[in-house]
């Protein structure tokens, strides 16, 4: 079972290593690799981010959204704070589509659904969160398989809420742990692979200053 995670690409390459998908004036878009922050930690040893990468390739850095460390995908951020305060109300109102790939360990007994379970954080196990009935916060995300066989189930998933993990802990609810996540799937699920197989794949919303429709698509490594 590998053990050893998946290395992010050296900041020595071109644009830094960064793979981008679209760029304006306004908006940079990223197809963040696994295991690779979204913005710097606190610790000397978590500075190397996407965020640190593009204030070093364009000099500016307007965070908008995150995606976890171990998820791969499209990772947008603004050049302007005009632009940012634009796409985070459209991130607030709900009005931003997204659309992840997950490859869940199992057999699923249903072709499409929707899952509700409210989220909370899991203060003694930090950064875990949990499902929690009582005072968690509304979580919804819909599913629709794609297709599966032995023993794993690749997955559409549309997160209705953004909640910290939730497609990770929605997954486990479903009886279909992420291959490869270190933090919720069994152990010889977790360690199956050097990667979790996780990846948001769509993002579609309006610019943020011209108001014209943009579509951002980041093909599935996996």
């Amino acid at each position: 079972m590998p053990d050893e995670i998946l290395a992010p690409p050296s900041i020595d390459l071109p644009n830094y290593g960064l793979d981008i998908l679209y760029e304006d004036e306004h908006l940079i878009a990223f197809n963040k690799p696994t295991w690779m922050l979204s913005v710097q930690g606190r610790l000397p040893d978590n500075q190397d981010s996407i965020a640190h990468r593009m204030e070093l390739y364009c000099g500016v850095s307007h965070v908008v959204h995150r995606i976890d460390c171990a998820t791969s995908g499209i990772l947008l951020f603004a050049k302007t704070k005009e632009a940012q305060r634009e796409i985070n109300r459209q991130f607030r109102d709900r009005e931003i589509d997204k659309e992840y790939v997950a490859l869940g360990h199992g057999y699923s007994v249903l072709a499409k659904g929707e899952i509700q379970l409210p989220l909370i954080k899991d203060w003694p196990n930090r950064p875990k969160q949990m499902v929690d009935l009582i005072i968690g916060k509304k979580s919804t995300t819909q599913y629709e398989v794609l297709e599966q066989s032995n023993q794993q189930v690749r997955m559409r998933l549309i997160p209705i809420t953004g909640r910290s993990h939730q497609l990770r802990l929605h997954m486990r609810a479903l009886g279909l742990p992420i291959i490869g996540d270190r933090l919720y799937a069994p152990e010889e699920v977790a360690k199956a692979s050097n990667r979790m197989h996780l990846h948001a794949q769509y993002l579609a919303f309006a610019h943020p200053i011209e108001r014209t429709p943009i579509t951002i698509t980041a093909p599935c490594p996996f």
